[in-house]
């Protein structure tokens, strides 16, 4: 993003609000499934982090070990996690550019793993 459109933009708050509601809802369209023991748990969560739905296979459960399935679990979490994080990075990149210099899109903070 070049500095004059940034410069527009902070002229025009409205218009900056607009985009920034654009793209919250955005990231609340995205999903993605993130799963574990080759599928035996899957997760999917939204941009903003809300699990949205959560299957686990029978032979998970049979194996009545709640630590494995605990383990399972957050590991399909994490799985789901990173993905949400490519995809914004993406996102939000491709929206902004290059906003001074930061990773992840411009937002100190949200640099990548």
């Amino acid at each position: 993003m070049d500095i004059a459109k940034l410069l527009e933009m902070l002229r025009n708050p409205a218009a900056l609000q607009a985009q920034a509601l654009a793209l919250q809802q955005k990231m609340k369209a995205i999903r993605v499934t993130g799963q574990s023991g080759g599928g035996m748990v899957c997760l999917t969560l939204t941009g903003d982090m809300e699990m949205v739905e959560c299957t686990i296979a029978p032979e998970a459960v049979a194996m009545n070990d709640p630590k494995l399935l605990q383990d399972l679990i957050l590991a399909a979490y994490h799985d789901a996690s990173q993905g949400i994080k490519e995809t914004i990075q993406k996102e939000m990149t491709g929206s902004l550019g290059d906003f001074g210099g930061f990773p992840f899109g411009g937002f100190p903070g949200l640099d990548r793993d």
